[in-house]
């Protein structure tokens, strides 16, 4: 039997579910994905107020949380399990998967698939970098801060990368910065700078003049797939 104050919570999540508006904004988000709050709005077809209105609800019931960055707020589901719900409701409604949103940042291919971003990688490869390290348990988040795991110190020294030799010491090891065209995180701070150093000495990687992409070079590709476990080319 559900005690009462399970099922309070069952029906909260639910009701915050079961609006239309709210449902479409949640399906959007859906592919781990970070939107502001227009491009939600426009998703579910409804004002910018309203949009506000409606992310204060969900924000409150811990379904999606907010980061600002610049000058723009973007918001993401809370976490794998608000995914999970949604997949099961779309199962017993037969409701389709949302429709892509539309595509954000550059649309030069070559620097959506890798670019600096200040002093460290981005773009497609370095989120798919930070996506795996995670999912090995070498990199775990934590209020915006990457914090490696005694195994992740390891593989990246094994690397070449020592941290505790990196400059600027009061620099936090790794910051996670929302990537501009993935809309995910990638690695940034000491361990970001660092990662980028070490492939461009190993020539996995090269600048390109007067441009922020970067050019993966044969060797680059190897190694990354190596790293990444699967070969991963630009879409």
């Amino acid at each position: 039997m559900i005690d009462l104050p399970t099922g309070n919570m069952i029906a909260q999540a639910a009701h915050l579910m079961g609006d239309p508006a709210r449902a479409n904004m949640l399906a959007a988000l859906i592919g781990g994905e970070a939107l502001t709050a227009g491009e939600l709005a426009s998703h579910a077809g409804i004002t910018p107020q309203t949009a506000s209105g409606h992310l204060a609800k969900l924000l409150d019931g811990r379904l999606v949380t907010a980061e600002r960055q610049g000058r723009h707020r973007y918001f993401r589901l809370a976490s794998p399990s608000v995914a999970q719900a949604l997949e099961g409701l779309m199962a017993l409604s037969q409701m389709p998967l949302a429709a892509p949103v539309k595509r954000h940042g550059p649309r030069d291919e070559a620097m959506r698939w890798a670019r600096t971003c200040y002093d460290h990688m981005a773009g497609r490869l370095a989120v798919e970098i930070t996506a795996t390290l995670e999912q090995r348990g070498l990199l775990h988040r934590s209020e915006g801060v990457g914090v490696l795991s005694d195994e992740g110190h390891r593989f990246f020294c094994d690397f070449g990368i020592d941290l505790a030799t990196t400059h600027r010491p009061k620099r936090p090891v790794c910051r996670m910065c929302l990537d501009w065209s993935e809309r995910r995180p990638h690695m940034a701070g000491r361990l970001g700078t660092a990662l980028l150093t070490r492939t461009i000495e190993l020539g996995w990687v090269m600048r390109t003049p007067n441009s922020r992409t970067l050019k993966i070079t044969p060797a680059g590709h190897r190694g990354f797939a190596d790293m990444i476990g699967r070969a991963l080319t630009p879409s």
